[in-house]
């Protein structure tokens, strides 16, 4: 694309970014540090009450979730000058892109020609959208271009082009052979975006749940209050785009006018010089946090031992805190719901149900057509080996891109409407609420709730194929086991959208109220500082103790208004242990998020899974998840 950057990153521009990432960790790990130990009291204070108050109804099922690998010939605009070349292209299960000369490079376990994990890429599939996005980046005041700039991307191969954008990195542009192939990669692609993107909102780590909060009360410090995307990814990404969000502006001005060439081609120079920007920040947030790895884990060791003994008290303590608190905020806080928050709870609430129903509509549509098919196979009087093979096929489905796309279709289309609802209340993080109903439907449901289905109709099926019964009658016993079956999946779905609801109210009207309270209520908080002096523990602190008070009042609401549109249930809200989780000593034992909020290392034994403390790729061994939702 003609322009490119005159050289690489120059000594100053290296020391600069340095110097950036190193204020940007002397001021985020103190944060982290506090959290850290918040998140641990949380811990032991829910495995101190009631465990069996959620399960899932199904048997659980020792089967893994696992990622397909997608290989095939793409051709890519790649090289200085670029030109389309062919190559052989394969997406990892574990997210990472691989692009190689030939296929047999790839088979001979040779390097690759190039790789990047997806973390933050979007998808375009026109020619003409990814063009006119290529304008918005570098304006050119004239309004022309000329037919040297727009090449080689109009003298593209195919008509079936893959660009994948980013807002800090190069983008990368591929044409497949055909529609059919274009489709295919466009939803392998979206899987492993996905998957890369929620690494950490899928952990329920004491740690990863620590780093979640701590970005979120450092950005709140800078002003940032609304819910947005920028915790997609791992922990060395979140903080890069955190980094990378605030010195944007600065490195337009600095360096833009130093770009050769003009109109794309400048607009490709530049994202490449951002690339090599972002790069420079990873390798400096990755390096941080594998220096503070060390200080971490004796720190967990150190709150481990030293919160636990004094557990009770520290509960009781912050008990009669946050009933002074509540007292101190109750009248702006409730003027504060009655004017901003009730008005708009019924239409999100309902906007949220918009995004999750179908979809678990679509499951239960799939369970009970499987269901289906095995009955009539059973019919057919198969042999048992034959009969199991029908039943462990079923269960491969959630690994079908195109059948899963049925399910995640409502949630996408939902987004833009979702946007425009809840932008008022600076929540701007819809990529992260589509891709959460996203993984509720395929980690979730369809990787537990489905395959713990098969278990259970398994299970069932070898009681009732005896030697005694006939085809007939056996037929007639499984008709009763897929009856018990959807019924238990309706039970554990219903529970499973109640909460999901439920969380994304919270991630949306959470910092909403606490930036409305800033004024009126923060100012009043240090002079509750010298009650927790006694503690002497990073655990308690009236911060922290502040949101819960302002989360539990809110939390009352959207309960209220989810009993109107759900109808009642035994079982209310309360996300414990959650990213926005309220931590009563009451129902300190409910993990609302389950086995859906899986952390990435539940490959297949052998996939590489990602170590979100530093960025780097770790062998481990997947554990074996759990289903513990309630019924």
């Amino acid at each position: 694309m003609g322009g490119r950057p005159s050289s690489p990153l120059d000594k100053r521009q290296q020391q600069y970014l340095k110097g950036q990432v190193d204020a940007l960790l002397r001021n985020f790990l103190p944060q982290y540090r506090r959290q850290l130990a918040a998140s641990i009291l949380r811990q032991i204070s829910r495995e101190l009450g009631p465990q069996e108050l959620a399960r899932c109804q199904l048997l659980h099922s020792k089967k893994l979730p696992r990622v397909r690998e997608h290989r095939g010939p793409l051709t890519q605009l790649r090289g200085h000058p670029p030109q389309w070349q062919p190559i052989f292209c394969v997406l990892r299960g574990d997210g990472r892109l691989e692009w190689f000369s030939h296929r047999e490079e790839y088979e001979n376990g040779s390097r690759p020609l190039g790789s990047t994990v997806l973390t933050g890429y979007t998808i375009l599939t026109s020619q003409r959208e990814y063009l006119c996005l290529l304008d918005a980046l570098c304006p050119d005041s004239s309004g022309n271009h000329t037919q040297e700039e727009l090449d080689p991307l109009l003298e593209m191969p195919m008509n079936f082009p893959l660009f994948l954008q980013h807002p800090f990195r190069r983008h990368l542009c591929f044409s497949a052979a055909t529609g059919d192939v274009q489709r295919s990669w466009r939803l392998a692609l979206q899987g492993g975006i996905r998957l890369r993107g929620t690494v950490l909102q899928r952990s329920q780590a004491p740690a990863a749940l620590a780093f979640l909060d701590a970005i979120r009360l450092y950005r709140q410090h800078q002003g940032h209050f609304g819910y947005d995307d920028v915790t997609l990814g791992s922990d060395a990404e979140v903080l890069t785009a955190v980094l990378m969000r605030e010195l944007l502006p600065a490195l337009r001005a600095q360096t833009l006018p130093g770009l050769r060439g003009a109109g794309r081609a400048r607009a490709w120079a530049w994202t490449e010089l951002l690339d090599a920007f972002h790069a420079a920040v990873l390798a400096g947030t990755s390096a941080g946090l594998r220096a503070f790895q060390p200080e971490k884990d004796e720190l967990l060791a150190f709150l481990e031992r030293t919160i636990r003994p004094d557990v009770d008290q520290m509960l009781r303590l912050r008990a009669r805190l946050a009933e002074r608190l509540r007292a101190e905020v109750q009248g702006p806080l409730e003027s504060c719901l009655h004017r901003k928050v009730d008005a708009q709870l019924p239409r999100v609430t309902q906007m949220l149900l918009n995004a999750v129903e179908p979809a678990l509509a679509a499951v239960q549509a799939l369970l009970t057509q499987g269901m289906d098919r095995l009955s009539r196979h059973l019919r057919g009087r198969p042999l048992g080996a034959q009969l199991r093979k029908e039943v462990y096929s079923f269960g491969e489905m959630p690994w079908d891109p195109e059948l899963m796309q049925i399910c995640y279709r409502e949630a996408k289309r939902s987004q833009k409407c979702l946007g425009k609802l809840v932008a008022p209340l600076g929540f701007l993080g819809t990529q992260s609420l589509v891709f959460g109903a996203q993984d509720l439907t395929q980690q979730f449901l369809l990787l537990q709730l489905m395959a713990d289905s098969v278990a259970t109709f398994l299970q069932l099926a070898d009681q009732c194929l005896t030697t005694a019964l006939d085809c007939d009658q056996a037929a007639e016993q499984l008709e009763k086991v897929r009856g018990r079956v959807l019924k238990k999946f309706q039970s554990d779905s219903s529970s499973a959208q109640r909460r999901f609801i439920c969380q994304w109210q919270i991630c949306i009207f959470l910092p909403f109220v606490l930036s409305q309270l800033e004024q009126s209520c923060k100012a009043e908080l240090p002079e509750f500082e010298g009650d927790l002096l006694a503690v002497g523990s990073p655990a308690l602190t009236i911060e922290g103790i502040y949101e819960d008070v302002v989360r539990k009042v809110l939390l009352q609401r959207i309960n209220r208004e989810l009993k109107k549109v759900l109808g009642a249930s035994d079982v209310s809200c309360t996300l414990d242990g959650c990213l926005e989780a309220p931590w009563d000593q009451e129902g300190a034992g409910e993990d609302l998020t389950g086995s859906w909020a899986m952390s990435v290392n539940c490959w297949e034994v052998g996939e590489p899974a990602l170590d979100v403390w530093d960025g780097s790729w770790v062998e481990q061994h997947p554990p074996v998840s759990s289903c513990v939702w309630a019924g």
